[in-house]
């Protein structure tokens, strides 16, 4: 196992990857969306300070992406600057997406080998911030490349509805194999 740098901690992405990351690398993702100006020193300082906070007060190895904007933003807060680094999306309980057309890429149109297992996968990364809807997009382009067409064809129809049926059998499964209530809240959108 390779050693984590001093000055890093691992941040988890809502996709379910882990990377290391340094405050000055992390800090210009978080707020980078944001639509106030903030003088960079500022934003290093403050970074600087969250960073510490999570990795020497909490002594956590891992934070997420998440978790981080949070604590960042409550920090510039508290410097007279009122910025929204998450959106909806990031926070826990709500809605976690997935692209359905990137999948069919990723797998270089294999279809029963590599989709649908990576597909299942997918759904499992989805399901690990207990969101209360799981979405599911591009399933029209992701269809055409599965079956290898431009125009929309039979064939077409029944793989969606294929997809469509594999993903709602996987919820159901995982949910239940998790046995928790709050996961069997989750919505399904297949679009």
């Amino acid at each position: 196992m390779i050693a984590l740098r001093n000055d890093c901690l691992i941040f988890q992405l809502n996709n379910g990857e882990s990377v290391p990351c340094s405050a000055d690398m992390i800090a210009v993702e978080v707020v980078g969306e944001s639509d106030i100006m903030l003088e960079p020193e500022m934003l290093r300082h403050a970074a600087a300070s969250v960073f510490d906070y999570f990795k020497y007060e909490l002594a956590r190895q891992s934070v997420t992406i998440g978790e981080f904007s949070l604590a960042l933003e409550k920090a510039l807060h508290h410097l007279g600057y009122t910025i929204h680094t998450h959106s909806a999306e990031d926070q826990p309980g709500q809605v976690s997406q997935a692209d359905l057309g990137q999948l069919a890429s990723e797998t270089g149109g294999s279809l029963e080998l590599l989709f649908f297992p990576r597909l299942r996968h997918e759904l499992r990364v989805r399901l690990r911030n207990s969101p209360r809807i799981v979405r599911f997009h591009g399933l029209r382009g992701c269809v055409k490349t599965l079956a290898g067409t431009r125009r929309w064809t039979n064939r077409c129809e029944e793989l969606q509805d294929q997809i469509v049926e594999y993903l709602r059998g996987c919820l159901t499964a995982e949910t239940a194999a998790q046995g928790d209530a709050p996961q069997n809240d989750c919505a399904l959108v297949v679009e």
